[in-house]
């Protein structure tokens, strides 16, 4: 495992909880975003996610710096999954300890954002009559590797 990682496989949350686990963290949040099967009353079959893997660890690792940076104190464990996710799976993990709770709540609430503003990472929903590609990555440049 490492503390900044996009992987094809699935993602255990309490690996990344006890890496930021240390003696002087009195909390730990942990936020896990899943594959939801209804979005404005239309049914997810399920999703694919692409990456440009190298520099979307670079980026997450990068989140995970501004968060110390910003938040004293703070470690910081990010894994994001691509390929095709099922309902109910886990898309992301982000945890991230802290002496006190009131910043590391705020800090993992910092890290999801970040992450849908600057990584390169594409989602396609799929649904019974279509797919398209959903947010950010409609941005995605054209040629980019993924």
């Amino acid at each position: 495992m490492k503390a900044f990682e996009v992987t094809a496989e699935p993602i255990n949350p309490q690996a990344y909880a006890d890496y930021v686990l240390r003696p002087e963290a009195g909390a730990v949040t942990v936020f896990t975003g899943h594959v939801r099967e209804w979005t404005k009353g239309v049914r997810t079959l399920y999703l694919a996610y692409e990456a440009y893997v190298p520099m979307a660890e670079k980026k997450l690792a990068e989140i995970g710096r501004e968060i110390e940076d910003r938040w004293e104190g703070t470690r910081v464990a990010i894994a994001h999954r691509i390929g095709e996710l099922q309902i109910g799976d886990i898309a992301v993990a982000i945890a991230v300890s802290s002496p006190h709770r009131r910043v590391a709540y705020e800090a993992n609430e910092y890290a999801i954002e970040r992450i849908k503003e600057m990584v390169p990472i594409w989602k396609k929903e799929i649904w019974e009559d279509g797919e398209e590609w959903i947010g950010d990555q409609k941005k995605k440049p054209e040629g980019e590797q993924r």
